[in-house]
């Protein structure tokens, strides 16, 4: 076993050797390398190869497998691994995974190959899969999985047992038994500890929990996520608009979400306007990342032309022009702190907004202390620099105003973003560092101009 970890940290001498194993259909060496290996592994592998070597591999590989591996591909590459696969290749896998797994890659098929495995699937399995394909993608009903343990609420607790063993066999893991009355109405829960320890002869309605979260069919995956999160929860039952069960989530599920999310807003924060990654296209990436750094240009150009309104003061004292950059930084910085935490609470579920007014006074102060220990600092700093003690003075107050400033623009503007359905995650990237760079010059160059 220590071998195989070895192997697996995917060095370039590896990866060589597995590639002249393809290149020579080294049967043997293939799979005596991936034996006992977990899925995970071997899809880290495959990414280094292209579809048709990949699929050499897979074709060696158990059934169960396969589908495992195919199922943890990431979407573009799953889309071009599966041209390569006949239909009736793809019907064997689709079979052995969860109905959500199934329809999530039916639905990244051609409509043509889509229907030829839908029509080719095991019988439950289709229909599973036929009523997950009529939602969306992004709502819960698309995020459900229709495997799950269900009880009704006048079975005694022996039948429920004799039950779970039968449902069981279609359910790889599950956390709780679900209770519904004879409309398949969802009622309550019932935990597998209380199932075990309590007497045969009870009813299931003694000992269910009536009180359970559940959402709905229509709801948004990021609700879905949020309820998850807030509650702590493994699984969540889905009920459609008459309040019957219909399926469940589980958290693997909702960590694709949260994951995707992420990345959302972290290229958000960056100044990437689409979902892109390293390896797409040059032109993909170039389209995703131009937007913002125009208006950043025009941003740098709004600057430059400001400054020139106050060529008198740069000609009579050029010294200012040399603290033009820390100005800037400083409240870059100071502007995307405060942006950066209010992007964090917004995006927390159990946040409570605690009020405006409440909110701007704890900014202020923070700002006051902040400012007040930068400007003490600068000022100390150029005196021993320059030995200019007014021109000292004047940076340290436009210093500590920027702060101020700043500290309000960097707090005001998620907020208000997020007022009127936008993203606040745009106030945390260069949209709020364009803002502060011309709101920190306007600071500084009046402040010179009425003080010295």
């Amino acid at each position: 076993m220590q071998h195989l970890h070895i192997e697996f940290e995917l060095t370039k001498e590896f990866i060589d050797r597995f590639q002249q194993a393809l290149d020579e259909h080294d049967h043997v060496f293939i799979t005596e390398t991936l034996q006992d290996v977990k899925p995970a592994d071997i899809t880290t592998l495959l990414y280094e190869f292209n579809s048709e070597e990949s699929k050499y591999v897979m074709d060696m590989l158990p059934i169960e497998l396969q589908a495992e591996i195919i199922r943890d591909l990431d979407t573009e590459t799953r889309q071009r691994f599966l041209k390569v696969y006949l239909p009736k290749e793809i019907i064997n896998f689709l079979n052995q995974l969860a109905s959500d797994d199934a329809a999530d890659i039916l639905n990244e098929l051609p409509i043509k190959v889509r229907e030829q495995v839908l029509s080719g699937l095991e019988t439950e399995l289709r229909t599973q899969v036929t009523e997950l394909l009529r939602y969306e993608p992004n709502v819960a009903g698309g995020l459900m999985a229709k495997e799950l343990i269900k009880a009704y609420v006048h079975w005694t607790v022996v039948q429920c047992v004799e039950e779970i063993r039968k449902q069981a066999e279609n359910v790889s893991k599950f956390y709780a038994v679900y209770v519904v009355d004879d409309q398949e109405k969802l009622v309550g829960k019932v935990a597998l500890q209380d199932l075990i320890i309590s007497d045969a002869r009870k009813r299931v309605a003694d000992i269910s929990e009536h009180d359970i979260v559940s959402v709905e069919t229509y709801m948004e995956d990021s609700e879905v996520a949020e309820i998850m999160q807030k509650y702590d929860l493994e699984s969540v039952p889905v009920v459609n608009v008459q309040g019957q069960l219909v399926g469940r989530i589980t958290i693997d599920d909702v960590v694709d979400v949260i994951t995707e999310q992420a990345d959302e807003e972290r290229q958000i924060m960056a100044g990437i306007s689409e979902d892109v990654e390293e390896d797409d296209s040059v032109w993909r990436n170039t389209r995703a990342r131009l937007p913002w750094l125009l208006i950043g240009i025009f941003g740098g150009l709004m600057n430059a032309k400001f400054m020139g309104l106050f060529e008198a003061e740069l000609a009579r004292i050029t010294a200012i022009a040399f603290f033009t950059p820390l100005i800037q930084a400083t409240g870059g910085n100071v502007g995307i702190q405060s942006s950066s935490l209010i992007v964090q609470s917004l995006a927390n579920p159990d946040f409570v907004d605690e009020g405006l007014w409440n909110r701007l006074v704890k900014v202020f102060f923070v700002a006051i202390l902040n400012g007040l220990f930068l400007s003490i600092l600068v000022f100390g700093a150029n005196v021993l620099l320059f030995q200019e003690y007014e021109l000292s003075m004047v940076v340290s107050i436009a210093l500590c105003s920027v702060v101020l400033f700043a500290s309000f623009i960097g707090t005001l503007t998620p907020l208000i973003l997020n007022r009127f359905g936008f993203n606040p995650a745009l106030a945390a990237g260069p949209f709020i560092t364009t803002i502060n760079d011309l709101l920190g010059l306007t600071v500084y160059f009046l402040t010179v101009h009425f003080l010295l």
